[in-house]
């Protein structure tokens, strides 16, 4: 009788290529799930940073007067649409528009597909208080509308 040589795989060494796998990709999971979340958070800063600072410079015009402000209003936008739409420069003899935004970026964190940018986001109106803000005659202020705490803690709606 000759003795042959057993190729292939045995059944414990599957079993325990297939236990190794399963180890790797139950710790490899979690990473990706904070990789992605992370990215996410990302981008919520650059874009609450983009509206604010679309805010700001809107009222640095308001305040430097060119933009038509009646008694009694803030200087504030009346609306985040403002921004992209623009308004007409009180300074220039030919009443050109301002634009401070080329568009409203969406809150990333927001996965409605059927809400336009604007209604994505919470905002803030000069008269209400920080602690409870509320929509009102003007945008002060934008927040995110999604409920949950970021990787630093902190609930989102306070970013």
């Amino acid at each position: 009788m000759k003795h042959r040589s057993a190729s292939g795989f045995t059944l414990i060494e599957l079993v325990i290529t297939v236990a190794i796998i399963a180890i790797l990709a139950s710790i490899a999971m979690p990473l990706n799930e904070l990789t992605v979340q992370r990215g996410k958070e990302q981008d919520l800063r650059r874009a609450l940073r983009e509206l604010r600072d679309g805010i700001d410079a809107y009222k640095q015009a308001s305040d430097e007067g060119r933009i038509l402000k009646r008694v009694g209003e803030s200087g504030y936008p009346k609306r985040l649409e403002d921004l992209i739409d623009g308004i007409d420069d009180q300074k220039n003899p030919k009443k050109e528009k301002i634009y401070f935004l080329r568009r409203i970026p969406r809150d990333p964190l927001d996965n409605d597909i059927n809400k336009t940018a604007v209604d994505t986001w919470g905002k803030r109106s000069y008269s209400s208080p920080p602690d409870d803000p509320r929509d009102g005659d003007d945008v002060f202020d934008i927040y995110t509308l999604a409920a949950g705490k970021g990787i630093n803690g902190r609930p989102y709606r306070e970013w």
